[in-house]
């Protein structure tokens, strides 16, 4: 989802609950925590200078229910800086201010909470249990971002700035909970309809279904349960089958299988990979043996999350080095 849904999810939920003793202070904090886990992207660096700590990323470590917590009281600590708020003040011609104590804590980490619910609807998955495991998670409904739901959450925003009536500012965020609903149901329906709509044949006996920006049309993922898989776009309004393929799990050129395996199983040590195996659930290989190695092209054949399709290494003959 993207940062103007994470903002105004909490904020909505906490203005329509209608509790007396919430200030726009309170659903100020729950708005902050909501957007406080994005601004991941400045832990990317630490991430690409040092490759094993690939969690570092977005939607990597402050995407967890430990982490999100720690985020979220760093971020309302900062933004609730005289210095800050009175920046972002004097920027917008608003007034932001929020406090920092438990309540707000516990509001902040409220918004955290809707934002790794959302996250875990769309496609790609996060690490909700981090540092106790690095299982992504996801309910593979929404694609990353929905275009539409941007640009309405854009428009809400606009409504939220201006000196407009409060009572036309929670008509406009209780028909944008019901626009998000309402799309959430129509996926998850379309999502069983895709997967009801197809027979199993040639040897497949597993099938799944990823979500592309339109609702409508699903990534389909067939399996043997082994080594073999179809890949194809299903339309649920047409009934039509589109990008129909087929992929083997290694394929390997110019050389043995065992040969193959061991420099696989050497590469999948390197940071690099194991990196992308993490964020590519579903990965394949093209092994090629050369006078010097093996080429391996580790390629997500599915391309259900963001981020490099493909990355390939080569191990040297005696596996002490390995050349990118």
């Amino acid at each position: 989802m993207d940062l103007f849904t994470h903002f105004i999810v909490p904020f909505a939920i906490l203005t329509l609950l209608k509790l007396r003793d919430f200030t726009i202070k309170d659903r100020l904090s729950g708005g902050f925590g909501g957007i406080s886990i994005d601004f991941d992207f400045i832990l990317v660096l630490i991430g690409f200078i040092s490759p094993e700590l690939f969690i570092f990323t977005h939607r990597g470590i402050t995407h967890s229910f430990v982490f999100g917590l720690v985020t979220a009281i760093i971020f309302l600590y900062i933004i609730s800086r005289p210095r800050v708020y009175g920046l972002i003040n004097d920027l917008i011609k608003r007034d932001i201010k929020v406090e920092f104590n438990w309540k707000s804590v516990s509001l902040a980490y409220f918004g955290v909470l809707i934002h790794l619910f959302l996250d875990f609807l769309t496609t790609g998955g996060i690490p909700l249990l981090y540092p106790f495991s690095l299982i992504r998670f996801s309910a593979n409904l929404y694609y990353y971002t929905d275009l539409v739901t941007t640009l309405v959450a854009i428009v809400i925003l606009l409504v939220l700035y201006l000196r407009l009536d409060p009572k036309y500012k929670k008509i406009a965020l209780t028909g944008f909970l019901v626009m998000l609903i309402s799309f959430g149901g129509i996926r998850a329906y379309e999502k069983i309809e895709a997967l009801e709509s197809q027979t199993l044949n040639d040897g497949y006996t597993n099938i799944t279904a990823y979500p592309t920006s339109d609702m409508f049309s699903w990534t389909m993922l067939e399996s043997n349960g082994k080594n073999k898989y179809r890949v194809f776009t299903y339309n649920t309004l047409n009934h039509t089958v589109a990008n129909l393929r087929e992929v083997n799990s290694l394929s390997i050129k110019n050389g043995s299988y065992e040969s193959a395996q061991n420099a696989i199983k050497y590469a999948n040590t390197l940071p690099e990979v194991k990196k992308f195996r993490w964020t590519s659930p579903h990965t394949a290989i093209n092994a090629t043996s050369t006078s010097t190695g093996w080429n391996l092209t580790f390629y997500d054949f599915v391309g259900n999350h963001y981020g490099a399709r493909e990355v390939t290494v080569h191990v040297e003959k005696n596996r002490n080095q390995i050349k990118y």
